[in-house]
C-alpha cells in the first residue's frame, strides 16, 4: 500500500532529533559544550502544523538546552529529550493523550528509532538514514537529516488534509 494513504490519518507528528531535525553533525567545543545545526524550512513546517492543530512531539536520546530552547520556540510543547526508551516515552504519551498510533507518522533515522517506528502508523525516515530503519519505513524522503526530510513530510500531511498554506497565518518567528 502506498504510504500516501496513510497521509489523511495522520493527527499527530513525531520527530527523533540528532540525524532527523539535524544532520547528526554535533560541534564539541573545548568547554564542551555541543552545538547542532538545524534547517529554518523544517522549522516553518513544525511551527505551521503546531499552528494548524496537529499534535508535534519530540522523543530524542539526546539531551541539549538549546535544542529544547529551538524547539519551544517553534511552539511544540511535547519535548522529551534524554529518552532512552523511545517506545516507552511515545506510549506514554499516546496514551496520555489519547492518540492511536495509526495517527502517528514517526520519523527516525537510526537504531535507537528501529522499535518504535514498527508501531506507528505512518513510520518515515530520511534519505540518509541506515539501513534498517530504510527497511521498516512506509516513506523514504528525497531529503537528508538536517537538510528539510521534516518540512518534506509535514508538507505531504498538510497538502492532503488541505491544510497547507490555506488563509495563512504562522504566528510565531520560525528562523
Amino acid at each position: 500500500m502506498s504510504y500516501k494513504k496513510y497521509l489523511n490519518k495522520i493527527t499527530t507528528l513525531i520527530f527523533d532529533v540528532d540525524g532527523v531535525l539535524t544532520d547528526g553533525s554535533i560541534l564539541v567545543t573545548t568547554k564542551g559544550e555541543m552545538y547542532r545545526k538545524m534547517h529554518t524550512k523544517d522549522g516553518f513546517a513544525l511551527k505551521t502544523a503546531v499552528d494548524k492543530g496537529f499534535n508535534v512531539c519530540i522523543i530524542s536520546g539526546g539531551n541539549n538546552e538549546g535544542v529544547r530552547f529551538r524547539l519551544k520556540g517553534l511552539g511544540i510543547k511535547d519535548i522529551f529529550l534524554g529518552a532512552h526508551h523511545k517506545t516507552e516515552t511515545m506510549n506514554l504519551y499516546l496514551e496520555e493523550n489519547s492518540i492511536g498510533k495509526e495517527q502517528v507518522l514517526y520519523m527516525g533515522d537510526d537504531i535507537p528509532d528501529l522499535q518504535v517506528m514498527k508501531e506507528v502508523g505512518l513510520p518515515c525516515c530520511p534519505q540518509d538514514a541506515v539501513q534498517e530503519i530504510k527497511r521498516v519505513s512506509k516513506y523514504v524522503s528525497h531529503k537528508k537529516g538536517g537538510k528539510g526530510c521534516v518540512r518534506d513530510v509535514i508538507e505531504q500531511v498538510l497538502k492532503v488534509q488541505n491544510k497547507w498554506l490555506d488563509s495563512y497565518s504562522v504566528s510565531a518567528t520560525y528562523d
